[in-house]
């Protein structure tokens, strides 16, 4: 049985984690190991807790802790894991909790795979150059899952996709998709880069440039392994990481749009350049 805690007081000290406590101390640099995310809505707790994250406590309105449904079934998977209850009214004091569906789950942040275990066996990968923005970052893990990417790697300077609107945004697939980031220490983009090659991906870099090729060109598609290289909102990815590419790429545009968004881009390049492998997947079933 749950184990339910009535809370009253918005300034109770079990509600920091949720309420007051930054991204940067939930993610707690210094001791990674006790790193904390929080995951909003039944929906994505549940795709958290399918995908192994431990929960560490609940947040909920109290009246759906009496009641059947998703939460119930919830909390029944989490035994002896504290639930902080607490009336609507009180819980609306909470940044977004009205976004919730009326619960919230503090979890463990597991320690990061490395770049070659979200890579093996992959054939198509996403990168993320400087993408800052965890709305973007949501969106595009969001895509990638739909979309068939393989995995996600994001360069240092990346927003982190277990902040809280980075999860929002992506309706949980931040723990579908595998992803990493590459480590500081490699550089980008020349050790980042150089690992692709070695593991036999072609890099194709997604910018707005004039000596470009067609995202439906035939070589492009027919690669075996491709990454595909976002860059961040509004600069796009640096000269010198296109120039280590082995494409560039442009999404053809019409009445005289320049460009779209880079989450939006990333759905465009995703849907395309994964084709022929759904096609492959198709015929072998």
């Amino acid at each position: 049985m749950a184990d339910i805690i009535e809370i009253t007081d918005f300034d109770a000290p079990q509600l920091d984690i949720y309420a007051r406590l930054t991204e940067n101390q939930l993610l707690n640099r210094h001791e990674p190991e006790k790193g904390i995310f929080i995951a909003e809505s039944p929906k994505v707790i549940e795709r958290a807790l399918d995908a192994g994250y431990e929960p560490l406590s609940f947040l909920a309105e109290e009246r759906l802790t009496r009641q059947e449904g998703e939460t119930k079934e919830l909390l029944e998977r989490c035994v002896g894991i504290p639930v902080y209850a607490a009336k609507y009214e009180l819980l609306t004091g909470l940044t977004g909790f009205g976004l919730t569906r009326g619960m919230l789950c503090a979890m463990r942040r597991p320690p990061l795979p490395s770049p070659g275990e979200v890579c093996r066996g992959a054939h198509r990968i996403a990168v993320l150059e400087r993408v800052v923005n965890p709305t973007n970052v949501g969106a595009i893990i969001r895509s990638a899952a739909a979309l068939g990417i393989d995995g996600v790697l994001l360069t240092s300077d990346c927003s982190n996709p277990l902040y809280r609107r980075a999860i929002r945004v992506s309706m949980g697939t931040v723990f579908q998709v595998p992803w990493t980031f590459f480590p500081e220490d490699w550089g980008w983009p020349e050790g980042g880069m150089q690992f692709l090659r070695d593991l036999g991906f072609a890099t194709a870099a997604m910018a707005l440039r004039e000596d470009t090729v067609s995202i439906e060109d035939p070589h492009l598609l027919g690669e075996e392994r491709l990454a595909v290289i976002l860059g961040t909102e509004g600069d796009g990815l640096a000269d010198g990481t296109i120039a280590d590419c082995d494409y560039t790429v442009r999404i053809p545009m019409s009445h005289g749009v320049d460009s779209l968004n880079v989450a939006a881009a990333s759905a465009v390049a995703f849907w395309q350049l994964c084709r022929e492998g759904k096609k492959g997947e198709k015929e072998s079933i």
